[in-house]
């Protein structure tokens, strides 16, 4: 018996060989899913990302249109890889998944960057603005004043335009009545912690431990596992949307892919925490990992995680597209600048251990993502004296 993983050797046999099966399936699926994304999903994602990019254009208040439009600009690529999912969905539906999958990723990252201002009662203000996450699950009735007495406040109905476009897009897929309470769960949940995440910097973490500690992923994560978990968990809400989209789909169904999925958000936040380790050491940023005793407890419970994603993700119905979004997730983190530094590869270690081969296809396509986002950056400062942009002309998205 290995005294790092308890397991005996056959055991390490039966998971291998276990596990080759698990990764031919996901590679599969993973052609299934491209040959679906580029020419029916992503000419949809686009289209949407330019409807968005000219309604920030539009919003009044100079800051909250510089965060849209920021957000837009510079994480859009976390909606084009949310928007996989929707290729679960069939043809005729598809369109309605990406509607709501885009526009609430769209919503996250930008109340994400507002809630992450200094605030001088961030509890108060950041409930306030994620009301727009339960309005995006009711079936109708008016919106909410997301932004209350905030000085900062004339967003032009942006956020309201958003909550209303993933409400239209789920409320048209068959099984949004039997999802729906599900995917309400999950995002106040996930408003809920990324509210105190962002008010650890005023109110300290005692706050956000006391919330973990009372959810009940508790008997099973660590309360650092669950906060990170539940602030990344709009990923689950994808999830949920694209199983609405399936007539069968039951509530059963939805409990389970939330679960699972938030197995697999903890894992990734944990992978962020540690590749921004050094920035947030430098800025004073929130870490996740500073609730860790050591390197050594962190990485096992690095191992454990990978080791229960992969596991939940094998359970769900269309198993083999969940694993690939769960190697895909931990390829974004285990790619990125930082991802090559010697405590990073040590900690990560377990995490490639443990999802093995489900890995290769997703490195290989990030690396030739990133590459091609260096090139895109490249151009973009070599154009940064063009005349346009020298009168102020701020480009929509191409």
């Amino acid at each position: 018996m290995t005294p790092e993983t308890g397991v005996t050797h056959y055991d390490r046999m039966v998971r291998q060989e276990r596990g080759r099966g698990t990764s031919a399936a996901a590679a599969v699926a993973l052609v299934r899913a491209n040959t679906r994304f580029w020419p029916t999903v992503f000419p949809e994602v686009r289209r949407e990302l330019r409807r968005w990019d000219r309604q920030a254009q539009a919003i009044p208040d100079d800051m909250l249109r510089a965060q849209a439009l920021a957000k837009l600009r510079h994480e859009r690529f976390n909606t084009e890889v949310a928007a996989t999912l929707a290729t679960l969905v069939t043809p005729v539906r598809r369109h309605h998944a990406v509607e709501a999958i885009v526009a609430l990723e769209v919503m996250y990252d930008y109340l994400d960057g507002i809630t992450e201002q200094s605030s001088s009662d961030p509890l108060a203000d950041g409930r306030r603005l994620y009301r727009a996450f339960a309005d995006t699950v009711a079936p109708a009735g008016p919106f909410a004043d997301y932004h209350g007495p905030h000085p900062r406040r004339d967003d032009g109905g942006y956020l309201a335009a958003l909550a209303g476009a993933c409400r239209h897009g789920l409320w048209s897929l068959p099984a949004a009545p039997v999802v729906a309470p599900v995917v309400s769960a999950v995002l106040a949940r996930c408003g809920e912690a990324q509210t105190r995440t962002h008010a650890v910097a005023r109110l300290g973490p005692g706050q956000l431990q006391a919330w973990a500690q009372t959810q009940p992923e508790i008997r099973a994560l660590r309360w650092p596992e669950v906060a990170a978990g539940a602030a990344a968990s709009v990923l689950a809400g994808h999830a949920l949307i694209a199983l609405a989209g399936d007539p069968a789909a039951t509530g059963a169904d939805a409990e389970r892919v939330a679960d699972a999925y938030l197995t697999t958000c903890a894992l990734t936040t944990l992978l962020d925490s540690l590749i921004d380790a050094e920035a947030d050491a430098a800025t004073g940023g929130h870490a996740y990992l500073a609730y860790y005793d050591d390197d050594e407890d962190l990485a096992e419970r690095f191992r454990l995680l990978a080791r229960e994603a992969v596991a939940a993700a094998a359970e769900l119905p269309r198993a083999a597209h969940h694993l690939v979004t769960v190697a895909g997730a931990a390829a974004f983190y285990l790619s990125a600048p930082g991802a090559d530094r010697e405590r990073a590869v040590r900690l990560t270690a377990p995490v490639v251990d443990e999802l093995g081969p489900l890995l290769d296809s997703a490195l290989a396509i990030f690396a030739v993502w990133r590459g091609a986002k260096r090139r895109h950056e490249r151009r973009a400062r070599g154009a940064r004296h063009a005349p346009e942009r020298a009168a102020g002309v701020v480009p929509v998205l191409s």
